[in-house]
């Protein structure tokens, strides 16, 4: 079996966050996004994995071979944006094995059964309950199987969203559909969707079931990112660690290098390598490597790489290298 993630997206309505950084590294939770990913892939123990990267991709790169040297992985490069059947189209030459495929999208984190899931003996869909499904591609559920797929519709035809997760138990169906699909000019809001192609394969008699997920965590704004930080802590638990001259309210991550002095830090707040927390109160918050804060209560924020925020009782939302000083 062969993963394939697309993580090729801007990231837009995370910046300035995203100036520096794909969306892929941003940190949540005690690492980068696309490290949730591949820890929750790995494991069952896929032959290689191909990454779709293509704004900063070259980071993406450089850090999951670095973090990851023994991982078998392949980099394509999307340099124009046709969406997500597009991206997965670019791996033909790499993944059109005949080899069961798992398909995650890069800038979402789930929590599921996957090892369950690649044992199905059709292929599956990730799906989740949602309260307004106009704003996804909605899969439709008839005898325990997929019948259509539709991409954000006006009238949807349930409440079941696909959530980026797709386990394609022969690659060949799947890239015959995405060749028909391109070559035809099949696109839906301006992109190619995997879900057409999803569509084309359902309709050639390819058997979808569905596979509902236990949490979907969306990384797509700041608040979002927040709100993921929040649970992700409340599901690791963990220890508590011990600063001398500080108070630790869990559930925290906190750098085994970071530096605490004279603060109380949490609950909620994600502190990465070489960060420094000083005369503060934290909590809610995000911390990327080396941030500085000092004489603050802060709350809700995200502080990007090697910002400075000192002083005040503020909400953040600060870019990598950057200083606030409130007086």
């Amino acid at each position: 079996m062969k993963a394939i993630i697309p993580a090729a997206g801007v990231g837009t309505r995370l910046r300035p966050h995203t100036y520096t950084l794909p969306k892929a590294l941003l940190y949540v939770a005690g690492k980068p996004i696309i490290s949730h990913i591949l820890d929750d892939v790995i494991p069952l123990g896929v032959s290689s994995i191909v990454l779709i990267v293509g704004y900063k991709g070259n980071l993406i790169e450089e850090y999951v071979r670095s973090q990851y040297p023994d991982l078998e992985v392949e980099f394509v490069e999307q340099k124009e944006r046709k969406g997500i059947g597009h991206a997965i189209d670019m791996t033909r030459d790499l993944a059109d094995t005949g080899e069961p495929l798992l398909i995650l999208l890069g800038d979402t984190i789930l929590k599921s059964d996957l090892a369950a899931m690649v044992k199905t003996e059709h292929n599956v869909l990730g799906v989740k309950e949602v309260a307004d499904p106009r704003r996804f591609g909605v899969c439709e559920v008839k005898g325990g199987f997929i019948t259509r797929l539709v991409e954000k519709p006006a009238d949807p035809p349930s409440n079941l969203a696909l959530v980026g997760l797709y386990y394609i138990r022969d690659s060949k169906p799947l890239f015959s559909a995405l060749k028909y699909e391109i070559e035809q000019g099949i696109m839906n809001h301006g992109e190619y969707q995997i879900t057409d192609a999803l569509q084309i394969m359902i309709d050639n008699g390819e058997k979808f079931v569905p596979h509902e997920i236990e949490e979907w965590f969306d990384c797509g704004k700041p608040e979002a990112m927040l709100a993921t930080n929040r649970q992700l802590l409340e599901d690791a638990g963990g220890t508590v660690p011990e600063v001398e001259g500080c108070v630790i309210v869990p559930p925290v991550s906190i750098a085994p290098d970071a530096e605490l002095v004279n603060s109380i830090v949490g609950p909620h707040v994600s502190i990465d390598g070489k960060a420094v927390v000083r005369d503060s109160i934290v909590r809610d918050s995000i911390l990327a490597e080396g941030a500085v804060v000092k004489g603050c209560l802060l709350e809700a924020s995200l502080v990007g790489a090697h910002a400075v925020v000192e002083g005040g009782f503020q909400r953040v939302d600060i870019g990598d290298s950057s200083e606030i000083t409130f007086k």
